[in-house]
């Protein structure tokens, strides 16, 4: 565990401190719904279940309601509290990380859109292998970044916040290999679109997890990395104070 998690959620006021861990603990609560929510969404397109797909699109709503919730008691705490220092960028990194979940949400319900949508058509179209290989990966981005996230680990944010290249990198390759084949059977042009939706969705949900593991780096070490060259900081994030 990192040692700046000791600076984290200890006060003079119990209350205050109960307030924090509370509202920490509800969005880890939010991201392990979110998590579940984009693993039943993979399933529905890897095993062509349209029950489970129609079902985590109706669901979606309740991760909206997660955040509005959070987002309410945030608000509460800066009112009364007015907190400083590492008790203001731990609550900023909650708005920001509920922000960035809600949206992981979204997006795995346009994957369940496309997973039913792939499922009524019948054949599995190309790229259908690119595509759990990359949701495994971004998947385990998501785990990641909230784990460093509940550890006040800055080093294991930085490793999610470079991983996300690599899915870059990926989805990029994926997404040239379709276009090609799609050129090359017409025939196949819409259940590879479909496919394409749902691999763009995945390449979002790494960018969320990205800005996850940036606003982890901000909450430990007060350093914002969003425009920076994340290759460059390792040193820099071992040393900020």
């Amino acid at each position: 565990m990192n040692s700046q998690a000791e600076d984290h959620g200890h006060h003079i006021s119990q209350q205050f401190n109960s307030e924090l861990e509370a509202v920490k603990n509800h969005m880890m609560e939010m991201g392990g719904a979110v998590e579940k929510q984009l693993s039943d969404a993979l399933t529905s397109v890897v095993d062509a279940d349209s029950g489970l797909g129609k079902r985590i699109m109706k669901e979606d709503d309740e991760i909206d309601a997660m955040e509005l919730k959070i987002d309410e008691e945030c608000s509460l705490i800066l009112a009364r509290r007015q907190p400083a220092a590492s008790d203001l960028r731990l609550v900023l990194a909650i708005i920001k990380t509920v922000r960035d979940l809600e949206r992981i949400g979204d997006e795995s319900a346009k994957i369940a859109r496309m997973g039913v949508k792939l499922s009524e058509e019948g054949e599995f179209p190309e790229g259908f292998v690119e595509f759990k290989h990359l949701g495994k990966n971004v998947a385990s981005l998501v785990g990641n970044a909230l784990d460093a996230f509940a550890r006040y680990d800055a080093e294991a944010a930085l490793a999610v916040a470079q991983a996300d290249a690599d899915v870059d990198k990926e989805y990029g390759s994926a997404t040239r290999s379709m276009i090609t084949y799609m050129m090359e059977d017409p025939r196949s042009i819409s259940r590879v679109l479909n496919l394409l939706w749902a691999l763009r969705a995945l390449e979002r949900i790494g960018d969320h997890a990205k800005n996850i593991a940036e606003h982890v780096i901000y909450l430990v070490k007060g350093m914002d990395v969003r425009h920076e060259n994340l290759d460059n900081l390792a040193d820099q994030i071992v040393d900020a104070e």
